[in-house]
């Protein structure tokens, strides 16, 4: 898999999900330091994306047929 698609599959499956997120309990743990809401978001986004968003993303993006360039020789 190219690092575009992988760019793209993360890309894809961690901004809705820190939207989210931060739509439902940004109000919750705004008074908290920066470094506690930090903890927060990435305590919940980290395991989220790594076990369900981004394989979820990368099934549905590699169903997509990617472009194959023909080499040219030197």
């Amino acid at each position: 898999m190219s690092k575009r698609r992988n760019t793209l599959i993360v890309w894809v499956a961690i901004y809705p999900a820190i939207t989210l997120l931060t739509y439902l309990i940004g109000n919750d743990i705004k008074h908290l330091p920066i470094y506690i809401r930090t903890l927060i978001l990435t305590g919940v986004l980290v395991p989220s994306m790594i076990y369900f968003l981004i394989p979820f993303w990368a099934k549905i993006i590699n169903k997509i047929p990617s472009r194959k360039h023909p080499r040219t020789k030197a």
